[in-house]
């Protein structure tokens, strides 16, 4: 366990000193003034930068582990991309600036909006939202004040158990009540059994494509036409866009709402609860109720439009997380039309040559094709009280970050895994290889060394109940 800078201090070893004859020229107001000492732990350099080099091993990150995090798309973005989005020409932009004084940085974003429109099949897109969950909701007031513009009162939103678990908390959140549908083996929707559930006060039907077991809606034609028959809406969950690229378009396939997770497709690392960035993209009847202020370009000047009667309004300070806003751009326009599609043609072979490699050793409940992410469900080769978690705290003992587990909820035992494109073949099969032999080999033979596990990490296997129930906040 690594000692706190306080544990390591010591009077022996002072680290700093002020020359006391230097006179310092600030006159610092009295009420300013600390009354105390301030109470820094006195310690060596050398043992100072030790303190932070070994902190920094002990973190898992992309530049040093493989993250096979199921739903989550955590793969490698090129640090181009990021030194660009660190250049003094745009961390020294204030958000309160005129916008005459930064028509650079609106016409990266205008252009951004432009380029997720192609993208998509979209009509219009707001950069607003800060977070796939905060899209969701942004996409909902849409759909809500559409209706209430129509003067129609709609108050359900049907999500399938195979969406993504923002879904219907978002929808709840934005005033509507849920209606579960439940879904095929495959995660798949039956229409038949949509429609025995599309009542004249639903408002949207929720689809994430793929959906979480990693397959394709096959009926999406078939979905949009009795859904929109039925005077709803449709709005698709994009957090999966990195499967297809450049190979279909949300708008195409006749929904009508949706947002994009920047921070998965689009070259920012994803996890730890930021940053973030959920554009949202309408079709054309939607526009006026899309977030102020709007991005206009109006005679080769670009200018902030606030005046937007139909706008739900602001849903975020000032115009959205650029950073996150800059990187995509940057993403985008580096791999341009062929590249993007590449993109997710390699992420959907990765995906299947594990699958490939899985599928006659442990159970696959959606079948052994997939997208860009597949769930393995081992329940029935567990014997001596071995659960997923315990595969999973394992993993970590190989040095690998563990995949998504007990997600989604409709597979008992879920293990859900997305390698993503730019994993190499040496990595995958690594991986493939080791989890195998813990769900088939030390599972049977070891249980107890998956029940201590994990054994090599600074930190031991934690109470997971008390640490939700009761967590410690401060030390």
């Amino acid at each position: 366990m690594e000692k706190l800078l306080n544990e390591l201090s010591s009077e022996c070893k002072p680290a700093y000193s002020v020359n006391s004859d230097v006179e310092i020229d600030v006159q610092i107001p009295e009420n300013l003034k600390r009354n105390s000492d301030l109470g820094l732990p006195s310690i060596a350099e050398s043992d100072l930068l030790r303190h932070f080099t070994n902190l920094s091993r002990k973190n898992y990150a992309l530049s040093t582990v493989f993250y096979p995090l199921g739903s989550c798309t955590m793969k490698y973005n090129p640090l181009i991309n990021e030194r660009i989005a660190k250049d003094e020409a745009f961390n020294f932009i204030h958000p309160r600036q005129p916008a005459e004084s930064m028509q650079g940085v609106l016409e990266v974003m205008c252009e951004c909006e432009r380029d997720l429109c192609e993208i998509s099949g979209m009509d219009y897109f707001s950069l607003q939202p800060a977070a796939g969950a905060h899209g969701e909701f942004t996409g909902l007031l849409i759909i809500a004040e559409y209706f209430k513009s129509i003067k129609q009162e709609r108050t359900k939103i049907i999500v399938p158990d195979s969406a993504h678990g923002t879904n219907p908390a978002s929808a709840a959140f934005a005033g509507f009540k849920i209606v579960p549908l439940k879904s095929e083996p495959d995660g798949s929707i039956v229409p038949e059994k949509l429609k025995e559930i599309l009542t004249s006060d639903v408002a949207a039907v929720m689809l994430t494509v793929p959906n979480t077991l990693g397959t394709f809606e096959k009926n999406i034609p078939e979905i949009s036409r009795i859904v929109h028959e039925n005077g709803s809406l449709l709005y698709y969950d994009g957090a999966n866009l990195n499967a297809v690229m450049g190979i279909v378009r949300p708008g195409d396939m006749g929904f009508d709402v949706m947002h994009i997770n920047l921070h998965k497709t689009f070259s920012t690392p994803h996890g730890g609860g930021g940053p973030g960035s959920g554009p949202v993209g309408v079709k054309a009847f939607l526009e006026p109720f899309l977030p102020v202020p709007r991005i206009e370009n109006k005679k080769s000047k670009f200018v902030l439009n606030y005046k937007k009667p139909k706008s739900i309004g602001k849903l975020k300070a000032f115009f959205g997380n650029f950073p996150v806003i800059l990187k995509a751009y940057i993403y985008i326009k580096s791999l341009g039309a062929e590249g993007l599609k590449s993109v997710s043609e390699q992420a959907v072979l990765n995906a299947n040559y594990m699958l490939a490699r899985f599928k006659d050793k442990i159970n696959v409940p959606a079948g052994s094709r997939c997208m860009h992410e597949f769930v393995l469900s081992p329940k029935s080769l567990f014997k001596n009280g071995v659960r997923t978690l315990d595969i999973a705290k394992r993993l970590l003992d190989y040095g690998y970050y563990a995949p998504t587990v007990y997600f989604p909820l409709i597979v008992e035992e879920a293990i859900m895994v997305e390698p993503t494109e730019t994993e190499s073949k040496e990595t995958l099969d690594a991986f493939v290889n080791n989890l195998i032999k813990i769900i088939l080999e030390e599972a049977a033979q070891e249980p107890q060394k998956l029940k201590d596990a994990p054994v090599n990490t600074s930190v031991r296997r934690l109470n997971e109940v008390e640490a939700a129930r009761k967590p410690i906040l401060k030390w």
